[in-house]
Order: structure tokens, then C-alpha cells, then sequence
């Protein structure tokens, strides 16, 4: 595994700030890292790391996400559009645009309504099924407080999430506090609009893809992962010993997968 250098870096999108991580070399193959719900660009360094200099991987906070500030919606075209303009920005040309929940939907969606910058397709445990739910997984967030005056107290305040989202809490302009990596109610918000029908989306595409389905999956079901696989030309599916969070469990597994299925290209 060959140590990757990661740089922060930030693009201003409308006056809002979209912060990213860089790593590897400008002429490395550009791989398009894009996180889930409750996480941030940084949860790609160790696939960065296994994929070594050969790719470039860019993986940003997505909006209202990490070091990225918080935006006036977080639909589908908002977070596309943000991903356009920082392609566009780094001037990477076509991406391999990966991405798990969340970011994977997002993911398929750009390469839908702007294939010329997607090359190949890998979906980590992204529905493109998923019904509307109310309340939703998420709904424990709704208690959540976004700031508070200690990292004790907002670690506690999160119940048993607390010791998930510590080691990710930011200090607050001034001194004058911590704040999550997330607001609670933005992230309510941009799951509600991530439940629905993907299917066309999906099916828009025919590049390369890949799906990683874990197996004991509570969002993406194997008859679904399957399905998605069987119906897209081109689409191969490997399904991992995991829940939902792939590569936070099989981190090992995850790499392989994706560098064996990079390897094709």
C-alpha cells in the first residue's frame, strides 16, 4: 500500500464553500469519491491509500457536509450541479465517479444527466429503489443539537452515535464551541429527497459500472443489487460480508473490489 498525499482544498460555489480532498498526483487517473449520509470526503483516505499513484482521487465534503458549508436545498440537481463545478474546475476531464449511499445516487444521477464526465460507474450499496419512509432511518438525528459549548457535550448529546462522530466534530469560528459535520435537520432534509425511484437514472447510462452490495444490507436488498446488475449492460456486482457500511467494515474487501473492477478499464 503506497502512502497517499491528501490536499484540502476548497472551490466557492455561489458564495458557499465546497471543501475537497486531493490525493495523489494531477496526472493520476481522476476517481471521483463521493460519501453518504452522516460522513465526509476524508472516509476515502484508506482506499485512496490502496489504490496508490495510479489514481487521483478527489473526494469532497458534499454540501452541508464536513468542512463544506451548508446550502439552500439538497436535492438531486444541487448536488449534481456542485460536482459539475468542480470537475469543471480541476479540469479532470471523464471520472470514474464512485460513491456509497448517498453519493452513490448522486454519483448515477451525474453520470445521467452529464455523461461526457463519467467514464465508468461505481455504486457502493446506493438504492435506486428506495421508498419514501416516514419517519425515515435517520429520524434519531432529530434531537440532535448542531453546536454545543464542549466536544464532551456534543459527543453525548448524540447518544450512542456519539462516539461515531467525535473524532469528526469542528470547532466553531472563535473558540466559542464544537459543531457537528452535519446539521441535523439539513441531513433529514436531503434524505427525504433521496428516497424515491432511480431507476431511469440508472438505466440512462452505459458505461462501465459496478455494484458492491454488502450482504446483510439494511438499504439496498440482494434481489435489488442483483436486479441492478442484470438490467444495466455492462454492470458486474460483487457482494462484500457487510451491512450497509461497505468499506468501513471490510475495508480490505472494499479496495479489492473496486481496484480489480478499476483494472478493466
Amino acid at each position: 500500500m503506497t502512502q497517499q498525499t491528501a490536499s484540502r482544498r476548497e472551490l466557492t460555489i455561489d458564495g458557499r464553500r465546497l471543501s475537497y480532498l486531493d490525493h495523489g498526483p494531477a496526472a493520476g487517473r481522476p476517481l471521483l469519491a463521493l460519501h453518504g449520509h452522516l460522513s465526509e470526503g476524508a472516509s476515502f483516505d484508506g482506499l485512496a491509500a490502496e489504490l496508490g499513484p495510479e489514481w487521483r482521487v478527489i473526494a469532497p465534503d458534499q454540501r452541508g457536509h464536513g468542512d463544506s458549508d451548508r446550502a439552500d436545498g439538497y436535492g438531486r440537481e444541487g448536488y449534481v450541479s456542485d460536482l459539475a463545478r468542480l470537475l469543471d474546475h480541476l479540469g479532470t476531464g471523464p471520472v470514474v465517479a464512485l460513491g456509497h449511499s448517498l453519493g452513490g445516487i448522486n454519483a448515477l444521477h451525474l453520470a445521467a444527466t452529464r455523461p461526457a464526465t463519467v467514464s465508468a460507474l461505481v455504486n457502493t450499496d446506493a438504492p435506486v429503489d428506495l421508498p419514501h419512509q416516514d419517519p425515515g432511518p435517520l429520524a434519531f438525528l432529530a434531537g440532535f443539537p448542531y453546536t454545543a459549548a464542549t466536544r464532551e457535550q456534543l459527543i453525548a448529546a448524540c447518544g450512542p452515535v456519539g462516539p461515531m462522530v467525535g473524532p469528526l466534530l469542528r470547532p466553531l469560528p472563535g473558540g466559542d464551541g464544537w459543531r457537528l459535520p452535519f446539521h441535523p435537520q439539513d441531513t433529514l432534509e436531503s434524505e427525504r429527497q433521496v428516497h424515491g425511484d432511480h431507476w431511469a437514472q440508472w438505466l440512462a447510462s452505459d458505461c462501465p459500472a459496478l455494484v458492491i452490495n454488502g450482504r446483510t444490507s439494511q438499504v439496498l436488498p440482494a434481489e435489488q443489487a442483483a436486479a441492478m446488475a442484470s438490467l444495466r449492460p455492462r454492470t458486474a456486482l460483487v457482494t462484500l460480508e457487510t451491512d450497509h457500511f461497505v468499506q468501513l467494515q471490510d475495508p480490505k474487501g472494499f479496495a479489492q473490489a473496486v481496484r480489480e473492477f478499476l483494472a478493466t478499464l
